[in-house]
């Protein structure tokens, strides 16, 4: 029923906002006294939309206010100008409504839009995505934020509602009906210009050219192009070909990102080196920060599609996404027989945060029914930058497959959060994960830049996994600090980082990192104490055939502390450097058989190690705690001369084969050295450390330790030889380094005998020869070696 308000309550309705877009429609051909009320006139109250809808008597400049939408109270109330229909103003359900006798409402009076002022309507039988694409096109228009703090939201074919302006959904409630999951997602964070290609002069193309390449930091020619991301690559020059059970992909475009600031000032590192380019695109950042927060989303379970999308896409920079949980409707189950896009999608976007949300993984791998082809994710995006993820939850089963599947990111940090998976397909530069845990589909990684992991555990068989079918590569520094890795139960072979890949031309170089550092790591098998799972530090892949196309690389700097195992005995194995000729290093490094002129330092402190049962030479490669060797007789200056130290680390079982290097141990415990025939190219050292010799019944000696640069012991101690855990004296003979009574070889500085070997010689009857004593406490290898 029509009621009318005085002009002092209107007023106060209105406020000073509201009496200025009454004005403002004198602009729009309306009379000033037609829009603006004066003492005596009256505001028109109805009920509710409906029944606006249904008044005759209304007139051209009747201002109206109503008390909902479909009925009074219902939270859609507005307040409405009356006008003449005109065909620059076309009915949306919200912002215009149709009325009797030729004329409209027009909404006034708004700073804020809500859904059911739209006409949203909440039944679970409306598409509700209609009326709020219609509320989210109008407050784009106006710039005004829509704030919708309750509710719940039926979208069945609705799609592609694009959002331009700050959003709060509080504790609204969004049924996304999947069967209608399309190439569009349901909302779209988009930037307001839209991004367009950058056409330079041949001379200016020239000079870009020859600047983009790693260490850049100003590019003049850029300078115009300023708050903008830009992406350049080069199809003409495919990189990261992918080798794959369904076949070898055709590669990635060389391919670039990073934001120019001031003067063209380039923030983001840049990882390759350009010849040409074939595309130059500048995606503008926006100047003010974005807000999109609050909304529970319940989806059906039920995607029928190919990768199609069924959340929120983001490709607008700048934009800070809060407070949300995303889950399957109360009694649905995921029955998708197709995988999907992520229900969060990042594309070309510059400075995000993500932050306090729930959502799922998707099924993949369920028991007893086709599995969905390939992977299906919650999280999908390419070509970000200076992205961080912040108290996510995503966890699953076995079941599921993982929460991420990301492309070409850069300055991708993940905090405080907890996942089923973090991956990176193709190449991430700059990836930082810390206070976080990680589930059963673990860290699947490559790319290069920083690599730093801190306070972090991981719950499968590989802390981090260095995804093969990409060469495994990371081409930067890796940072691995107070973390946990939690073997998966019944793991056959466990790996703190797997860098195993075919072997296979992926037209880029590979390797292990440029520098690598883990310290204070457990690897922890409580609950498992009866695993026997072989543990490695680092695993690696044999490379032959494609050495002279791909070049590997190994780590200059390599320091390994404190790696500790707990809840069972059984320890770790360290890495097997395959072939030292195959790598290709940063720096140079030389033999001459004088000296040797390192150019990888390795550092291996205190670590657990596995104790090891003698096995045959032939059978050492897998069965050492460090193996080393080399299929040249003559290497390149780039290949890998390593300076390597081992400091308290027991049972070293060690194979030293034809591989140049300094091996040098203080406070260990060794149990075996062996080696081919040949001399090593290298020299050994040996400080404070326990020979404690496990015999091998196939081999002449337990430490073969003859080196072409010399070997030398300093406070050593040698032990009785044992096999199994049996003392084993007939072996004395067979140490390597010293007879009693009869050789010392190499140089010794206060060499002692354990207590069991003059235990031993006293119940023979053995008496120790002075001679002999005094080349233990001192012996030059210049000097006779033999008594």
């Amino acid at each position: 029923m029509e009621k009318k308000l005085s002009r002092r309550k209107i007023i106060s309705g209105f406020g000073l906002t509201g009496l200025g877009l009454l004005a403002s429609n004198a602009q729009a051909g309306l009379t000033q006294s037609a829009t603006l009320l004066k003492e005596g006139e009256s505001i028109q109250f109805y009920s509710s939309l409906t029944e606006l809808k249904s008044s005759s008597s209304l007139k051209a400049g009747n201002v109206v206010q109503t008390g909902g939408y479909y009925q009074s109270g219902d939270g859609g109330q507005g307040t409405y100008l009356i006008r003449t229909a005109a065909a620059d103003l076309s009915a949306d359900g919200g912002s215009v409504i149709t009325l009797q006798k030729g004329l409209i409402a027009e909404l006034i009076n708004i700073s804020v839009v809500n859904y059911k002022l739209f006409g949203a309507v909440g039944d679970k039988k409306n598409d509700d995505g209609v009326q709020i694409k219609a509320a989210h096109n109008y407050a784009n228009t106006r710039r005004i934020p829509v704030i919708n703090l309750s509710g719940e939201y039926w979208f069945r074919e609705t799609t592609a509602i694009i959002i331009k302006t700050n959003v709060d959904w509080g504790q609204s409630v969004f049924h996304f009906d999947e069967k209608f999951n399309g190439k569009e997602p349901r909302f779209k964070v988009l930037s307001d210009v839209a991004p367009y290609p950058i056409e330079l002069n041949e001379s200016a193309r020239r000079s870009l050219i020859s600047q983009l390449k790693p260490g850049a930091q100003v590019i003049p020619e850029l300078a115009p192009y300023k708050n903008c991301l830009v992406i350049v690559a080069d199809s003409n020059d495919m990189i990261g070909l992918r080798n794959q059970s369904t076949g070898i992909s055709k590669g990635w475009a060389r391919e670039e990102l990073f934001y120019v600031e001031e003067h063209g000032r380039i923030v983001g590192e840049m990882a390759w080196t350009f010849k040409d380019y074939t595309s130059l695109m500048a995606y503008p950042a926006s100047d003010s920060y974005l807000n999109i927060t609050g909304g529970t989303f319940y989806l059906s379970g039920d995607n029928e599609g190919n990768y199609l999308e069924n959340g929120i896409r983001i490709e607008r920079s700048r934009t800070l996404l809060s407070n949300q949980w995303v889950g399957l409707e109360p009694g649905k189950q995921d029955v998708a027989k197709i995988q999907r896009s992520g229900f969060y999608s990042l594309k070309m976007v510059y400075d995000l945060v993500v932050e306090n949300i729930r959502l799922i993984p998707w099924e993949k791998d369920r028991p007893g029914v086709p599995m969905v082809p390939q992977g299906t994710y919650g999280i999908s995006g390419n070509r970000w930058m200076n992205v961080t993820f912040r108290n996510i939850t995503a966890e699953g089963s076995p079941v599921h497959w993982g929460v991420f599947g990301t492309n070409l990111t850069k300055n991708f940090r993940i905090e405080n959060c907890m996942l089923n998976r973090v991956d990176v397909h193709f190449h991430c530069w700059n990836l930082y994960i810390k206070d976080s845990k990680v589930g059963q589909r673990g860290l699947t990684l490559t790319g290069g830049g920083d690599l730093f992991v801190e306070n972090t555990l991981v719950n499968t068989n590989a802390f981090i996994s260095f995804r093969a079918d990409y060469g495994a590569k990371w081409d930067g520094d890796i940072r691995i600090k107070n973390c946990r890795l939690v073997p998966r139960t019944g793991a056959t072979q466990v790996s703190v980082l797997q860098f195993v890949t075919a072997d296979f031309d992926f037209k880029y170089p590979i390797g292990y990192g440029r520098t690598l550092s883990v310290q204070d790591m457990v690897v922890d098998f409580i609950g498992q104490e009866q695993s026997k799972a072989v543990c490695w530090l680092m695993k690696t892949s044999e490379w032959v055939n494609n050495a002279d196309k791909v070049k590997l690389f190994f780590p200059q700097q390599m320091d390994i502390s404190n790696v500790s195992v707990r809840g069972r005995k059984q320890g770790l194995r360290l890495f097997q450097l395959y072939d030292c000729s195959k790598y290709y290093m940063q720096k140079e490094g030389s033999y001459d058989g004088v000296r040797m002129e390192s150019n990888s330092r390795i550092l291996v402190r205190n670590v657990d190690l596995e104790k090891l049962n003698a096995i045959p030479l032939s059978a050492a490669k897998d069965n050492v705690h460090f193996y080393i060797n080399d299929s040249s007789g003559s290497k390149r200056p780039d290949a890998l001369y390593p300076d390597i130290r081992f400091e308290g680390c027991r049972n070293l079982d060690i194979y030293a084969g034809r591989g140049t290097a300094n091996l040098r141990f203080d406070n260990c415990s060794i149990s075996r050295i062996v080696k081919d025939a040949a001399p090593f190219t290298g020299r050994f050292g040996f400080m404070n450390t326990e020979f404690v010799p496990e015999v091998d019944e196939t081999l002449k000696r337990i430490y073969d330790l003859d080196a072409e640069l010399g070997v030398s012991f300093s406070d050593c101690t040698v032990y009785m030889p044992e096999k199994a855990g049996d003392r084993m004296p007939e072996w004395l003979t067979k140490i390597g380094f010293i007879q009693i009574n009869k050789q010392v070889r190499f140089n010794h500085s206060n060499t002692r005998l354990g207590n069991d070997i003059i235990q031993y010689c006293k119940s023979k009857s053995i008496k120790i020869n002075p001679e002999f004593v005094g080349m233990l406490k001192g012996h030059h290898e210049l000097e006779p070696e033999n008594i």
